[in-house]
């Protein structure tokens, strides 16, 4: 028996099920996309992005990494974001988690072995930056929820900071920088109302936000 046959299976069965319900299901995607939304979030296989949101292959362009980071120096994230722009995206959605393994990794001295414990070094910075903060937070679960919370909006503050996204609002491009949440424990989102986008206020740097985004 061919090895993951199982996942052949489903793959059969969801395909055949797409079909029946809408004939040109997946014509329709053969030859161009133009979603409006980039999702950037983690990669934990607790979260399915395009589940969450109700939406379809074709509507939304995906990037997903270990905490949901946005590192300068990582050409994988940047290509996919100025790639996604390319195609038209209007929404960039930076959606954390609830519960992320990779966030509470930095509330720990003990530093991770290599690779990962560089990649997650800027939420070791980040948690140091708001020590005072966070451990004023007695319960540890809170603590982690708030340092989850802190790391979206730092995350939206490096992304308008990008000179990927400086250029589309110089440009003239509709991009708007949203900051949201998911929790596991009930499937919901929760907006953390830092949305930048020049459609809402001028600000010298050409873009405007709803609420502070630094952390």
């Amino acid at each position: 028996m061919k090895l993951l046959q199982n996942l052949f299976i489903n793959n059969e069965r969801w395909a055949s099920r797409a079909l029946a319900e809408d004939a040109e299901y997946f014509e329709r995607h053969v030859c161009s996309q133009a979603p409006p939304f980039y999702w950037l979030g983690c990669s934990d296989s607790r979260v399915p992005c395009n589940q969450v949101v109700g939406l379809d292959p074709g509507e939304m362009f995906v990037h997903r990494n270990v905490a949901n980071l946005i590192a300068h120096k990582d050409l994988n994230s940047l290509a996919a974001l100025q790639y996604a722009i390319n195609l038209g995206v209007e929404h960039l959605l930076i959606v954390g988690h609830y519960g992320c393994v990779g966030v509470r990794s930095a509330m720990h001295p003990e530093r991770l072995p290599e690779p990962i414990g560089a990649w997650l070094e800027p939420l070791r910075l980040l948690y140091d930056r708001n020590r005072t903060q966070l451990e004023a937070i007695a319960d540890d679960q809170a603590r982690w929820d708030m340092l989850c919370e802190l790391n979206v909006r730092e995350q939206v503050r490096v992304a308008c900071e990008l000179p990927i996204v400086h250029e589309a609002w110089r440009s003239g491009r509709p991009l708007a920088v949203h900051g949201w949440i998911y929790n596991m424990r009930d499937g919901r989102l929760r907006d953390l109302n830092v949305t930048v986008s020049p459609a809402l206020k001028n600000t010298p740097g050409g873009a405007g936000q709803s609420e502070t985004a630094t952390a």
